[in-house]
């Protein structure tokens, strides 16, 4: 990144607006020629996070499990049912790798999206990737409120979920980047994920 990038962005972010969040313009954005990618367990908070970091970047959201239904004429449980999840997630795969052909954007991934190593690698060439991390106390408190996880469909999602933190943490930390969430609000989490994104484009590149 050049110096008057770094500039633009360190502007930016010391710019005082309504609130504590900072508001960037397309301006400041033009040297960030990729996409954010959030990625995570069901329940993390990419979506509703997505959403709101998006309006602050002046980025369009994009939602990659709506986008799939969308590709397949299906909502994602009918997908599963009708056809496994072997081939949702070849859907899957096929669909963010186009979204990110598509231009610079926040793109919000499904839970096991990042577990595909071509999708990861993909995400690695064209996007930012930040793994928005959960505990399972966390997890379990939000999707309590939903009833269309098919992953959740067949057993206590307590222990599905813990479950899946094992297999894929491990995964999930070949983010870029990490941000922990909990219960504070969005707002406070998105103000996170602007500073870190501060922090890693002021990186000097290698040379």
């Amino acid at each position: 990144m050049t110096a008057l990038a770094f500039s633009a962005l360190q502007q930016a972010m010391s710019d005082e607006n309504t609130g504590s969040q900072a508001v960037f313009s397309k301006a400041d954005l033009a040297f960030l020629d990729r996409s954010i990618v959030l990625v995570g367990l069901m329940g993390a908070g990419k979506t509703s996070i997505g959403k709101r970091l998006a309006r602050q970047l002046h980025l369009p959201f994009v939602d990659a499990d709506a986008e799939i239904a969308k590709a397949a004429g299906l909502p994602i449980p009918d997908i599963f049912r009708l056809y496994g999840e072997p081939a949702f997630r070849d859907g899957e795969r096929r669909v963010i790798d186009r979204l990110l052909q598509e231009g610079r954007k926040v793109l919000a991934t499904g839970g096991g999206a990042f577990m595909d190593p071509d999708t990861r690698a993909a995400i690695r060439q064209r996007g930012i990737s930040i793994w928005l991390r959960a505990d399972l106390d966390v997890l379990v408190r939000r999707i309590g409120r939903r009833d269309d996880r098919p992953l959740l469909a067949d057993g206590n999602p307590r222990d599905i979920l813990d479950a899946l933190i094992k297999q894929r943490y491990p995964v999930y930390a070949e983010a870029d980047l990490v941000v922990d969430t909990g219960d504070e609000s969005a707002e406070t989490t998105v103000d996170k994920v602007i500073d870190i994104l501060r922090t890693y484009l002021d990186k000097p590149e290698t040379p």
